[in-house]
């Protein structure tokens, strides 16, 4: 019997992940239609797409105030449309702002609710818990550690691993991603990843570029690769290498003929020999693909304001930020976050890797231990979870 499923994704991570566990699912139970908000990934996997998922990217407070009327209006569409036809289960992939809120109203009309990827409550606002419980049926999560924290606050989880530590491959095959980026095997390649996001580009791609062209003063044949999620943050990034021009720089973009084909970023990571990337998933891809990299992270003075206030915190309760070095529990990479993001001492922790093969070696064996403690067949874990609630109401 055909059953509905609601999902709302929306980040391309959140997009890709969403789409990993709606593949999973529909090999379990080929009857469940998914409907909601996602991406391009999960609209090829079959979903429904009633809002894009950049209805809901968002970056802080900030834009989040100066987008609220488009928020609302979505916010209010889909959940008018599943309390009047509820779904067998929710499925709320990241976007905890959004998909927090929604699951509470859900799960208060009886409707099961399932969060994928929980908010950093061992970092920030671990208060949310309370929260988190109101709202959440079950949760998912992908870490070991995170599912000891859930347990001691009495709210259903399942660790499930991450299914791109599914989707990477254990062993990168570097020639295969430079025959199709078109670069030499023998040149040094520094993959730049400046993030998704509009604001994250306008702060980090400046640093980023000129922390490139100072590590070319060093290694003059170095090439960069700067993979692009979409046509708009390209033509945003494009600007800004014209204000910060870099020799053998090459920026890629995922093909419009199959937008939910290979991640754009994954062929930069598998091709490079270092990187240098904006905090959030694309360190644990990198770390997926064994590189060493350099992590970075700046937000605007108001921002950091705004987040302080929020959440009474100056500053995380882990002394990393970078998920690899989260999950190692230690700093197995550099961090270099705020004042200290300058393109000379990105440039300079960037150079320490191009000049000691051992310790780049040491960390491509923490990257690899770590892949195989997260490649645990995810979206077979995730659709057994969501099964058992679907189950119960089809």
């Amino acid at each position: 019997m055909t059953w509905r499923l609601g999902l709302v994704a929306g980040e391309p991570s959140g997009d890709l992940i969403g789409s990993r566990v709606l593949a999973g699912l529909k090999s379990a139970d080929p009857q469940v239609q998914a409907e909601g908000i996602g991406g391009p990934h999960l609209q090829s996997a079959g979903q429904e797409i009633w809002h894009p998922m950049h209805a809901l990217s968002v970056f802080g407070y900030v834009d989040a105030f100066k987008r609220l009327p488009t928020l609302i209006r979505t916010y209010n569409d889909v959940r008018r449309r599943w309390l009047d036809h509820p779904p067998a289960v929710f499925l709320g992939v990241d976007a905890p702002d959004f998909n927090l809120r929604l699951e509470s109203r859900l799960k208060a009309a009886g409707i099961p609710t399932v969060h994928f990827v929980g908010p950093s409550i061992w970092a920030w606002r671990y208060e949310r818990i309370h929260e988190i419980r109101r709202a959440v049926s079950h949760m998912l999560v992908l870490f070991p550690f995170e599912e000891a924290i859930y347990r001691k606050e009495n709210v259903p989880v399942t660790y499930v691993g991450h299914p791109l530590a599914d989707a990477i491959p254990l062993v990168p095959d570097m020639a295969a991603a430079r025959a199709r980026l078109g670069l030499d095997n023998n040149a040094r390649v520094l993959a730049i990843l400046p993030g998704s996001r509009s604001s994250e580009i306008r702060l980090m791609a400046p640093r980023f570029l000129q922390a490139a062209r100072r590590l070319q003063q060093y290694d003059p044949g170095l090439h960069s690769v700067v993979p692009m999620v979409n046509a708009e943050r390209k033509a945003e990034f494009d600007a800004l290498v014209r204000l910060h021009p870099v020799d053998n720089l090459r920026v890629t973009l995922a093909s419009a003929d199959n937008p939910a084909g290979r991640p754009v970023a994954w062929d930069a990571l598998e091709a490079c020999n270092l990187a240098l990337v904006t905090s959030g998933t694309a360190t644990l891809e990198a770390a997926l693909f064994k590189r060493p990299m350099v992590i970075s992270y700046v937000i605007s003075p108001l921002m950091g304001r705004i987040m302080a206030w929020r959440s009474g915190q100056q500053r995380p309760y882990l002394p990393w930020v970078g998920l690899p070095n989260v999950l190692a529990n230690d700093f197995v990479v550099p961090e270099l976050l705020q004042e200290e993001a300058s393109p000379e001492n990105l440039a300079n922790a960037l150079r320490v890797f191009l000049g000691d093969e051992t310790l780049v070696a040491k960390i491509e064996t923490r990257f690899d231990a770590m892949h195989r403690t997260l490649r645990c067949d995810t979206p077979a874990r995730a659709a057994s979870a969501i099964l058992k609630l679907a189950y119960g109401r089809i």
